[in-house]
């Protein structure tokens, strides 16, 4: 894979145009976006085939599996930005930063997983449901989780190579191990539910086991990758061995990372929480409906991944200049596609929702009324979530983490919980309040995001201060010898 048809460990991103080497960048991330939300969508699709009720433990599930991914997932973002800055710095330092990072990150994910499956009652005893989704839904939830923690190493392993991969500036290759990984999982999702021919009937459970299994084969097709090919980060046997000075970097960038994303997550658990206090239909339409929002959220994700990628090569490079035209590019770029895709969501939300709510059982109706209702008042919010998130890449890219972390903040934990709260229980809104509160969190994170981000206070490359760090060892040296 030659650097003319793959966007590589060259200077495309950081000389001559920047709108033809930032789609080259950013398309193959949008697609391996789309096609994790075909993940959660296939799920979706045939446990609403199943029951209500298996789509209801999906969406109280999800958001206590995304709090323990985040943690390493800060982890990964934190290797894909050194390696993006020494890339653009061409230091010769990628292949270590990788191996460090693929190490490091491996014993989190065992660590992770083994906490997880047995703190799994625990946390879904901390939902306030209802008698009802106690009884229905909860024990449901549990038999998922139990089987997705089992396999977290698998599922970390391909975010690895997929970060590591894309702070080289090659995100071609990930793509690629993505489609086979997504075709595995929604060939054996049904069979694995439904116990077609020789597979047996796990329901809820198959659906956990078709994830993991497709994400194992993906994590060993990126590891083979990684190591006998030539399309990444050079990586060496001896850069595995852990070593302090770059764990602690890692950690360093990592750990906001890490909080904004458990933070995030936590905001999803207690918004979840809420929901748990009305009936199943709700719950179930409030899943389904986040499902069917992560259609757009993912591509504007992927488009924040690339800005990061790219800010992070320039200013390593030594050009913030370049580094924030990219971002307003970006900026622009994701808002008109989102805007498109709030006008379908907001024109068309019934005949959407109805695609995942199969199943002609009891409570139909009134999720796929709540979904309809939640999906098009969320329409409002796309363009500012899509902003928000190019936004928070520039800034991640920068290795300015701890803005990201604080404009999360601002989003979900000063705007989200706080107006759902109040709109459901005190200015008593019920559903209504809900939606609003959904709508509200990315509208007062983008606006002020942006605002911080005209003052151009985070142009500082994390390379140059590792060479000012060598330096200064290197003069203090002689005096100690």
């Amino acid at each position: 894979m030659s650097s003319e048809t793959e966007p590589g460990a060259d200077s495309d991103l950081t000389e001559g145009t920047l709108l033809r080497p930032m789609f080259l960048l950013a398309w193959p991330l949008v697609v391996i976006q789309l096609l994790q939300v075909a993940y959660n969508v296939g799920d979706t699709f045939w446990l609403g085939a199943l029951s209500p009720d298996a789509v209801g433990a999906l969406s109280l599930a999800f958001p206590l599996i995304f709090f323990l991914i985040s943690i390493g997932g800060g982890f990964t973002a934190a290797g894909a930005i050194l390696i993006a800055q020494h890339t653009g710095a061409d230091s010769g330092k990628g292949g270590l930063i990788a191996g460090q990072t693929l190490s490091f990150i491996t014993i989190v994910a065992i660590v992770l997983g083994i906490l997880g499956y047995f703190v799994t009652d625990a946390m879904l005893g901390l939902l306030p449901a209802d008698a009802e989704t106690q009884a229905r839904i909860i024990p449901l939830a549990a038999d998922y989780m139990r089987i997705f923690f089992l396999g977290m190493p698998f599922l970390f392993g391909f975010f690895i190579f997929v970060s590591l991969m894309r702070g080289y500036g090659n995100t071609r290759a990930p793509m690629r191990v993505m489609v086979i990984s997504v075709v595995i999982n929604l060939a054996i999702d049904p069979l694995l539910i439904f116990g077609v021919g020789p597979f047996p009937r796990l329901e809820i459970q198959g659906a956990a086991v078709a994830t993991v299994l497709s994400r194992a084969v993906a994590t060993a097709v990126g590891f083979y990758v990684l190591f006998y090919t030539d399309v990444g980060p050079d990586i060496e046997p001896e850069h595995l061995v852990p070593r302090w000075e770059y764990v602690s970097k890692i950690t360093r960038l990592g750990v906001p990372t890490a909080l904004e994303q458990s933070m995030s997550s936590l905001a999803m658990i207690t918004m979840t929480a809420m929901v748990a206090t009305f009936p199943p239909a709700v719950v179930a339409a409030y899943g389904l409906g986040n499902r069917l929002i992560s259609l757009a959220f993912l591509p504007a994700m992927g488009m924040g991944q690339a800005t990061d990628t790219i800010v992070g090569q320039n200013l390593g490079a030594g050009k913030p200049d370049r580094a924030e035209t990219a971002t307003w590019v970006a900026s622009g770029v994701i808002a008109a596609i989102m805007l498109a895709a709030g006008l379908i969501a907001f024109l068309f939300p019934e005949p959407i929702v109805a695609v995942f709510l199969t199943a002609d059982v009891e409570g139909r109706a009134d999720t796929l009324a709540y979904g309809t209702t939640y999906l098009q008042v969320a329409a409002a919010m796309f363009v500012f979530m899509g902003v928000l998130q190019v936004i928070l890449g520039a800034f991640r890219g920068a290795g300015n983490t701890k803005t990201a972390l604080v404009f999360s903040v601002v989003t979900l934990w000063i705007a989200r919980v706080p107006v759902s709260y109040y709109l459901i229980f005190v200015a008593g809104w019920g559903t209504t309040g809900i939606w609003i509160g959904v709508v509200a969190g990315d509208v007062v994170g983008a606006i002020a995001a942006i605002a911080y981000f005209t003052r151009g206070t985070w142009k500082e490359s994390i390379v140059e201060e590792e060479d000012e760090e060598e330096t200064a060892e290197a003069v203090a040296s002689p005096a100690t010898d």
